[in-house]
């Protein structure tokens, strides 16, 4: 696995986002989004980790190996390819290795609470995926234009560790993607809820399978919501 691309927090190191990409995409592809979500200057003690997936074969792609998290068996614009033949082994594994990201980072020093995981398309099914299932207290979860994976078995993993259930969940999808469904977003939110997980969902009329700005606005009002800025303990000497 390639080492994440690690973005350094401008001011004092106090919080983490760990963001992963979607199909076919790297850690680099992110870079840009990044720079706009911290040019406002309010998450300067924010620390970004954006990992690279490894070349995987792809069903949907005829087993062509691209960067991928997990198998896919088809993208055809309906829901029926995201549910069949999921690729359990994959996920999971992925999620291991999501995990290691997570402690790498509480090891440092970051309190659990004050780690983010989002991802965008494949890496945000990853991201809710492993973020409520996380074996720690996270500061919150974030899914662009995704679904929840191995929704049929995601209770039991949730009884595996269960410490997610009031951790904010924000999940964003454009009305007309074609590539994930815009219904197969809803429906993992409607899973979520009625699961009672605290998870808000915004559509963007007119976007596909992408972002536009005020998505970017919402996903920085949401990091800032969740990872406000810590004032310094001063010294008593």
């Amino acid at each position: 696995m390639e080492r994440p691309i690690s973005i350094a927090a401008k001011a004092t190191h106090t919080a983490t986002v760990i963001f992963l990409h979607g199909l076919g995409d790297s850690g680099r592809g992110w870079i840009p989004a990044v720079a706009d979500w911290v040019r406002g200057k309010k998450l300067d003690h924010v620390k970004w980790v954006l990992p690279h997936a490894p070349h995987v074969p792809i069903t949907a792609f005829q087993g062509m190996p691209v960067p991928g998290w997990f198998d896919i068996h088809a993208l055809n614009g309906g829901i029926e390819g995201f549910r069949a033949r999921q690729d359990e082994p994959g996920l999971l594994r992925t999620r291991d290795y999501v995990n290691s990201l997570i402690k790498a980072e509480v090891d440092a020093g970051i309190p659990a609470n004050r780690i983010i995981l989002g991802g965008f398309s494949q890496g945000g099914a990853i991201a809710l995926l492993a973020g409520l299932t996380a074996k720690v207290k996270l500061g919150g979860v974030l899914g662009l234009s995704t679904w929840l994976p191995i929704d049929s078995k995601f209770s039991s993993l949730v009884q595996e560790s269960d410490l997610n259930h009031e951790t904010l969940v924000y999940m964003a999808h454009g009305m007309e993607d074609r590539v994930v469904p815009t219904v197969l977003g809803q429906m993992s939110y409607e899973l979520l809820k009625k699961q009672n997980f605290t998870v808000t969902m915004s559509l963007f009329p007119f976007m596909e399978h992408s972002t536009c700005p005020d998505e970017f606005v919402e996903v920085e009002n949401f990091l800032q919501s969740c990872l406000p800025v810590q004032e310094e303990k001063k010294s008593e000497l």
